[in-house]
């Protein structure tokens, strides 16, 4: 016999039904109820098949409410370049000497920046940064020469977002202690980006599932229908 928790007896949502944003979204806090602050995510079902060049859904948005998170950043720099990456809140900043850090193991940062005279030292990096995610990469805007620029909008809400194998783009949206009107902000800033990223190569219906849960809650269905230009 499965055993069923008390919080999971506790849950009454009808998991077939499918609600408005900011019905879903109001159910999504209330069924965060561990004692922390859990993050409210959304799973968004693409009609694409990533495995496509040209159906690869790909980029950076910035959540206007932020994140919620303290977001380490981490840069590849050298000389004034460097000076403006610890002026603008950098965590950690090096050249040769990170890249040895992070060979050695050591990956002290969540987003990773470069200056484009560093990729050549990047590059050395990538089985390493490429299977986490922290690869630097010109079209996100994390091979610059304005790092301080860079630095801060990491710093201040910007999430990058990825359609996985199966066509399904995971994204944190903020904390669940957030008022349900900037998580609905957040929301819409990041389904607006992903709709206007809809590659050539999609057919068909290009948003086809919604949903919106807690870290530790249950999916809650969004009707797609609510959701302008899916």
């Amino acid at each position: 016999m499965t055993f069923v928790s008390k919080k999971q007896k506790a849950i009454t949502i009808d998991r077939e039904k499918l609600h408005g944003v900011d019905e879903a979204i109001g159910l999504a806090k209330a069924n965060a109820t561990s004692k922390f602050d859990e993050t409210i995510e959304v799973a968004i079902n693409l009609g694409v098949d990533p495995r496509h060049a040209d159906q690869m859904v790909r980029g950076v948005v910035t959540l206007p409410k932020g994140t919620g998170k303290d977001v380490r950043v981490g840069v590849f720099a050298k000389g004034a370049k460097a000076d403006e990456a610890k002026a603008a809140g950098a965590d950690v900043v090096g050249a040769e000497d990170l890249m040895e850090i992070v060979q050695g193991g050591t990956i002290d940062f969540d987003r990773c920046i470069a200056t484009p005279d560093m990729m050549g030292i990047v590059g050395r990096l990538g089985k390493v940064l490429g299977p986490k995610g922290l690869m630097p990469n010109p079209k996100l805007g994390t091979v610059t020469m304005d790092v301080a620029a860079a630095v801060k909008a990491a710093k201040g809400g910007q999430v990058e977002y990825r359609v996985e194998k199966a066509g399904i783009i995971h994204s944190g949206i903020g904390k669940a202690s957030f008022p349900a009107e900037d998580l609905r902000a957040n929301f819409d800033a990041l389904v607006d980006a992903i709709v206007k990223a809809k590659p050539s190569g999609a057919k068909g219906k290009y948003v086809r599932k919604l949903a919106v849960s807690s870290t530790m809650g249950p999916g809650i269905k969004i009707d797609v229908a609510e959701v302008a230009g899916a």
